[in-house]
């Protein structure tokens, strides 16, 4: 025969199961706080990536339009003759951004040419707009304002570097910044606000103010 329990051993075996039945209780509404807390810190991590998000998205197009400004400003200046302007188009994969900048030009005779600029335009716009991307780039990075050009626009001709000698000196006073120009064209030299001649003499470079 089985011998029956006694009543002291149905109670501490009663009181064990009522203490593990209050353990997984307390453990079980601990975890259900831990979801609760995780969950609206899912949440706030949410609205935090969302508000990030939306200022990259406003830096980037205030970037962009800056660069598309000033782009088709200085294509304007420049080629006054022309009527041209560029187009930035925004794509974002997978996080990240890519910027094309599309040239456009509205023909005299009719019809629209667009595209990139040395394939579609030449040299001379392309110049103008690798100097203008430099500028941009100095300014929105917080560099000191100074940028130096060797040589750099022998694809601009005639009354076009002349338009581009006048339209980099607007630029630097519009932007407080300094642009040096080593050149043999006189229509650069015209344009600036202060020139130097240099020759060699004796072995020795030698500065002859010509201008400012």
């Amino acid at each position: 025969m089985t011998p029956i329990p006694s009543v002291t051993s149905l109670r501490s075996r009663l009181d064990k199961a009522t203490g593990l039945r209050q353990g997984v209780q307390e453990e079980l509404h601990e975890a259900e706080t831990r979801v609760i807390l995780l969950e609206k810190e899912g949440l706030t991590l949410n609205l935090v990536a969302e508000l990030i998000r939306q200022f990259i998205d406003r830096e980037v197009n205030i970037g962009v339009q800056a660069v598309q400004d000033l782009q088709t400003e200085g294509l304007r200046a420049v080629f006054n003759d022309q009527d041209i302007r560029v187009k930035a188009e925004v794509d974002v994969q997978r996080g990240k951004v890519s910027v094309n900048l599309v040239t456009i030009q509205n023909h005299p005779v009719g019809g629209l040419i667009e595209g990139d600029g040395m394939d579609t335009f030449g040299g001379a716009v392309v110049t103008l707009q690798s100097v203008l991307l430099r500028v941009i780039i100095i300014m929105r990075r917080g560099m000191r304002p100074f940028l130096v050009m060797d040589e750099s626009l022998p694809a601009i001709e005639g009354g076009y570097l002349l338009n581009m000698g006048k339209f980099l000196s607007v630029l630097c006073e519009k932007l407080g910044m300094d642009i040096l120009v080593v050149t043999h064209n006189p229509l650069l030299v015209e344009a600036a606000d202060r020139a130097s001649r240099i020759s060699l003499k004796d072995g020795s470079a030698r500065f002859q103010l010509v201008r400012g």
